[in-house]
């Protein structure tokens, strides 16, 4: 189908303590579940997007030679500017272009969906969220757990071969 990737992942990239966890998550715990476990090859900003390249060609070629879109909702996501052109290229390829399935990940409670954009509302109530819950689990490295499996349940139904 002519992808690179199984997976793009959005997640806020400002270094705040809250942060922390969630780049901990992005760069240690997906790779490690997702990659080196289930076989899938995701594209993480940092990691995949080298520095030099203009950032926001870069981030639209490598979603769209993705199979879907990952998104970590977190309060500060949802208040960032910085990251706002990412999420607005992902929605736009899932709803105009209807081109992309999104998987929506709480990493914490958003509580009501007020603040967020209206595109990213509208794809909550079509699909609903993922709950990260893990921290509360015996096994969040786990990819038989609720969690990964809800996670692999949207993902491509093969892994690319490597």
């Amino acid at each position: 189908d002519g992808k690179t990737y199984d997976a793009y992942v959005i997640y806020p990239k400002n270094h705040t303590s809250e942060a922390n966890f969630v780049e901990y998550f992005v760069y240690q715990v997906m790779p490690d579940i997702l990659e080196n476990k289930c076989g899938y090859k995701l594209c993480i900003h940092g990691r995949d997007i080298y520095p030099g390249e203009d950032a926001a060609s870069a981030i639209e070629k490598r979603m769209q030679k993705s199979r879907r879109l990952i998104i970590l909702l977190t309060h500060q996501l949802i208040n960032s500017k910085e990251d706002a052109y990412d999420q607005h290229i992902a929605l736009y390829n899932a709803l105009i272009q209807n081109d992309t399935k999104v998987i929506l990940v709480e990493m914490e409670t958003i509580g009501t969906y007020g603040k967020l954009q209206e595109s990213l509302r509208f794809m909550i109530k079509k699909q609903g969220t993922i709950k990260w819950k893990e921290k509360h689990t015996v096994h969040p490295q786990s990819p038989n757990s609720k969690f990964w499996k809800q996670v692999r349940y949207h993902m491509p139904l093969t892994p690319r071969a490597s």
